[in-house]
């Protein structure tokens, strides 16, 4: 088990100046959380194991999810900000299957462009406390005004839901985009199949396949219910049949390119979708609220990247999402992002808004310079005795 670098303790510090309360949380979790929500790259690096009554555990791969859970059980109020500081591990990293981790999450706060600055700002103020001497680079993405952008377009809720999960990802976008585009590519269902799923006849569909399953000798309690094959069918059917429009396709694209400073980019979205006939309401209203709120922080809005195909490979995002690194730096050094739909997936009696971010430490090491095999802090952190060890840290 590896040491939390020596400016661990700053961090904390930091946090703590900044109104987040420390916790802790298990390093083993359950698994099923984030095989269901964390996004398929997070899914093929977690480590799995099993309870002594057969129950699927993992070794927590991050932190959002547990300290999501950890408020449930609590039956903590909100507003509430958690830091914490830890080691997570995933399989085929670079750098190390075992690393640690910092960051904030913000539960509870309705004021969702304040919540959202903030983040930002406490995020953009740990890089400016650790890097002193570097220039940091913020990336800020919107996966509801992605969303916005495909409802304006009057996609049907089948390929919104693929658009969205694919957001972020560009092949996965574009693979989409050319379906959209060629619908003749796509590969036919078999008769009666196509015709029952296309007329959306759940019931007839159902029997169908119940019937097929009996006469194949399938077990219809084996995997997927005969009812949740017809639904996904019946949604495949409707994908196939859709085909965008070229100027709505063109539509699409152009928004996708939109890249510009965070001050010019409500402007640009406005633009935007003045030209394409669209009506982007609330989330461009918030866009415009939370640029202001950041700017609020200090932060130079002109400083600040708005990439309109940007986002993060976990499927729990609901709004904004971003990234701060380091200029002469290959990979970010902070991620985040707002999830108000996790804690109600995750059990939670009523919505609760989320929003949050981590640091990997080990980059903020490469960027002060530290090699991989030196850690100058070691002893130091080892002299602090155990008492002193960062919250979420465990022997």
């Amino acid at each position: 088990m590896t040491r939390a670098p020596s400016f661990a303790s700053d961090i904390l510090s930091l946090f703590s100046a900044r109104g987040a309360e420390p916790v802790e949380v298990a390093i083993l979790q359950p698994a099923d959380p984030f095989l269901d929500m964390a996004g398929e790259d997070l899914r093929r690096r977690i480590f799995l194991t099993e309870s002594e009554t057969g129950a699927t555990l993992c070794l927590r791969p991050e932190f959002t999810i547990p300290v999501c859970l950890d408020h449930i059980a609590s039956r903590a109020g909100t507003p509430k900000r958690y830091a914490y500081l830890g080691e997570v591990f995933r399989q085929r990293r670079e750098g190390g299957a075992e690393f640690f981790q910092a960051g904030i999450e913000d539960l509870g706060e309705t004021d969702i462009a304040a919540a959202d600055a903030r983040s930002v700002a406490d995020a953009h103020a740990l890089i400016a406390h650790c890097l002193p001497d570097a220039r940091p680079v913020v990336t800020l993405g919107d996966q509801a005004m992605f969303e916005a952008v495909l409802a304006g377009l009057g996609l049907p809720r089948g390929w919104r839901q693929r658009l969205a999960r694919a957001f972020g990802a560009p092949g996965q976008i574009e693979a989409a985009l050319d379906d959209l585009a060629q619908p003749a590519r796509r590969t036919p269902l078999p008769e009666p199949v196509a015709a029952l799923a296309l007329d959306g006849d759940i019931e007839a569909l159902t029997s169908h396949i119940a019937a097929g399953m009996e006469e194949t000798g399938l077990s219809a309690t084996a995997g997927r219910t005969p009812a949740e094959i017809a639904r996904r069918l019946i949604e495949k059917a409707q994908l196939r049949s859709v085909r965008l429009s070229g100027e709505a396709l063109a539509a699409l694209k152009t928004f996708l390119a939109i890249d510009a400073p965070l001050a010019e980019a409500a402007t640009r979205l406005e633009v935007f979708a003045g030209e394409a006939g669209l009506s982007l309401g609330a989330a461009l209203d918030l866009f415009s609220r939370r640029a202001e709120a950041i700017a609020g922080h200090g932060l130079d809005p002109g400083a600040i990247r708005y990439d309109a195909a940007f986002g993060r490979p976990l499927d729990y995002y609901t709004g904004l999402v971003f990234e701060i690194g380091v200029e002469g730096a290959e990979r970010p050094i902070v991620g985040g992002g707002r999830y108000d739909r996790l804690l109600t997936l995750l059990g939670a009696e009523k919505p609760i808004p989320g929003v949050g971010f981590s640091v990997w430490l080990d980059r903020i090491k490469e960027a002060r310079g530290f090699s991989s095999t030196s850690e100058p802090g070691r002893e130091a952190m080892r002299g602090m005795g155990e008492g002193a060890r960062a919250p979420g840290f465990a022997p």
